[in-house]
């Protein structure tokens, strides 16, 4: 099916069943917020190599934050719900402790999982952090050096949907980036959504195991989708005129808004010239529990 002279290919992104938590964080500026956010997502990217998958999902106006100052929520997933626990309590003790003015705060409305957060947390306070019922919640108070942090005691976490993709092909690498960063901008007002990877996009989408160096690699280069091996290769899925391919990989705590944001980014990059197809990574369906079947986006 063609959308604005856009190729979309009729095939699916396959989605796999991820541990996430989301947790807000809160700070005396929306720029020490934000700072505290990036720290936390750091080396976020793929849990191929990653410790965790995280990243920023949206930024939050002090109306609509527990202690009423400015804040951003952050995503933290994980395959197994015990390394997620323990991410959760590294990122923030080590990126959101340690950043001025800042709080934490469990942002799930519903979970499957409680991890005890903030009780672990708490122990930085060497005997001197305080228990405290604030906000309808139990936090603790832990006292540092600038004056004192504030964490929700626990934090919940539910099994969520990681892996939704839209790989984004086109004539031209200026128009094409150009394409997926308004993509990029349309599923950041998704809720429920983030996209790990550096400012959204993924150059380098992998495909399972190496035809070269199986012994030791377990993911490398797509090479079907390197327009640099057209010729070169004889199982390319690129048209002869493709120049770049850029993939957006979304994570969300369902799939119905894992979906939506693949919608939303679809209508949004076809509006940019330069693009010839958009289509999605998958396994044959032999790998991931969530089929998204482009056609049923558009």
């Amino acid at each position: 099916m063609n959308l604005e002279g856009v190729q979309i290919e009729d095939t699916f992104a396959e989605g796999f069943k991820m541990w996430i938590s989301r947790v807000l964080i809160t700070a005396a500026t929306p720029e020490w917020a934000l700072t505290a956010a990036r720290a936390a997502t750091g080396f976020g990217t793929s849990i191929i190599m990653s410790p965790a998958e995280a990243a920023i999902e949206k930024i939050v106006s002090p109306e609509d934050t527990l202690d009423g100052r400015p804040g951003v929520i952050i995503q933290i997933a994980h395959t197994k719900k015990k390394k997620l626990a323990q991410q959760l309590l590294t990122r923030i003790g080590q990126c959101v402790l340690t950043c001025p003015t800042t709080a934490a705060f469990c942002a799930m409305d519903e979970y499957d999982e409680l991890f005890k957060t903030g009780a672990n947390l708490r122990y930085f306070g060497d005997g001197f952090e305080e228990k405290v019922e604030m906000y309808g919640r139990t936090l603790w108070n832990i006292p540092v050096m600038e004056g004192e942090f504030l964490i929700d005691s626990e934090f919940g976490a539910k099994k969520g949907v990681a892996g939704g993709n839209l790989l984004l092909i086109g004539d031209d690498p200026d128009k094409t980036l150009q394409a997926t960063e308004a993509a990029i901008r349309a599923i950041e007002a998704v809720d429920f959504t983030v996209t790990p990877f550096p400012g959204g996009i993924c150059r380098s989408g992998s495909k399972v195991g190496s035809l070269k160096y199986s012994k030791f690699m377990i993911a490398s280069t797509n090479h079907k989708f390197c327009p640099t091996l057209i010729g070169k290769v004889n199982d390319t899925e690129l048209p002869v005129n493709a120049k770049s391919v850029l993939e957006i990989v979304i994570n969300g705590l369902t799939t119905e808004a894992v979906s939506k944001a693949m919608s939303e980014a679809i209508k949004a990059a076809v509006k940019v010239p330069g693009l010839i197809k958009i289509t999605a990574a998958n396994y044959g369906g032999e790998l991931g529990q969530y089929q998204i079947h482009l056609k049923d986006l558009v």
